[in-house]
């Protein structure tokens, strides 16, 4: 039941940095009203953490969210891990 209710918040959770990474490539997005600021604020902070040790391609092609992906997909294998070896 748990892991269950973990495995769809990731999914959730994937589901909104999709959308947010499709988004960026509509230039004229206003960033700062709602629901692109609600976005931005749960989804920048973990991708900023990609962002910093990854540096665009050229300048303008960013890899870090594919990064991201990886992470997030090995997180949630570990969280499962954790959670079958705790029977829940």
């Amino acid at each position: 039941m748990i892991s269950r209710f973990i495995n769809q918040l990731f999914y959730f959770y994937y589901l909104i940095l999709i959308i947010r990474i499709f988004l960026t490539w509509i230039p004229n997005i206003d960033w700062d009203s709602q629901p692109f600021n609600f976005l931005r604020s749960i989804t920048d902070p973990f991708l900023n953490i990609f962002r910093g040790v990854i540096p665009p391609i050229g300048g303008m092609l960013d890899i870090s969210p594919i990064i991201a992906f990886f992470a997030l997909q090995f997180l949630q294998i570990g969280v499962n891990w954790l959670l079958a070896a705790f029977g829940l």
